[in-house]
């Protein structure tokens, strides 16, 4: 199985508009951050996680041709924004895009996008088939064996993805010891880590890898990066043995079952 980061940037992304930091002004690659999604591949299935504003274009960078489907982790714009794009692969396909989400989610994207799900279909718009995901609940989608990891965004219920041996979790404050414990056995795991400094709903780059040492996993990578973190290269000098910042366009391979 085949991870893509398509983005690690958190809801600004990186560089952020009209900022002049050192890290926004960089030329490192590694410091050019779209909005958080990974490609999760395997025996010729794509499946996407979240598909915010970035969407379009992040297709287009990773060389996507087909999707069978998207499974979202909560409703903020960051992660949402793109589902529209999503036609693209309607009219290549000649299918509708599988779509998995709670049902809170799943309200929000009807608010969002209520002319995909109106009755009168104008033409062109983009056509999905929505799932509903529970957090006791394990799926398959794409053939891919899925845990539901429930997360806390501050208040905000947030779901990561456990598939086989990779643990994929953005957007997360607090989690519980009972899903800790269902991430525990993974080899990769990826977990947010906004900034240094305190955030009332995000992981901190200290307590990304607190949880990181908590998790004990072969390889632990941290995703949805502010500009406030620091140069990749001076981040990436600051990591324990076994802990990565991850970058856009990173690539690891991992067992599915």
């Amino acid at each position: 199985m085949k991870i893509t980061f398509l983005g690690t940037g958190t809801s600004q992304g990186v560089p952020v508009i009209a900022c002049a930091c050192e890290v926004c002004i960089s030329t490192d690659r590694h410091d050019k951050r779209l909005r958080v999604s990974v490609l999760i591949e395997e025996a010729g299935k794509s499946v996407v996680i979240d598909a915010g504003p970035d969407f379009r274009y992040q297709m287009l960078r990773a060389g996507v041709k087909h999707l069978d489907a998207i499974l979202f982790t909560h409703e903020h714009k960051d992660h949402v924004a793109g589902l529209d794009d999503v036609r693209a692969f309607n009219f290549k396909q000649q299918s509708e895009i599988d779509v998995y989400a709670d049902v809170r989610v799943q309200s929000a994207l009807k608010k969002e996008f209520h002319y995909i799900f109106s009755e009168a279909k104008y033409p062109g718009i983009p056509r999905i088939e929505l799932h509903e995901i529970k957090a006791d609940q394990p799926f398959i989608v794409a053939g891919f064996d899925i845990i539901p990891i429930s997360v806390m965004h501050y208040k905000l219920p947030v779901f990561g993805y456990r598939i086989g041996d990779f643990t994929y979790i953005t957007d997360a404050k607090t989690m519980d010891q009972e899903n800790i414990a269902k991430i525990r056995g993974s080899k990769i795991v990826v977990i947010n880590a906004l900034q240094k400094e305190s955030h009332i709903s995000h992981l901190t780059f200290d307590e990304a890898i607190s949880l990181a040492g908590e998790i004990r996993a072969e390889q632990t990578y941290l995703t949805h990066i502010s500009h406030r973190l620091g140069r990749h290269r001076d981040v990436c000098a600051e990591l324990p043995t076994g802990i990565f910042l991850a970058y856009d366009g990173l690539q690891l391979e991992v067992n599915h079952k």
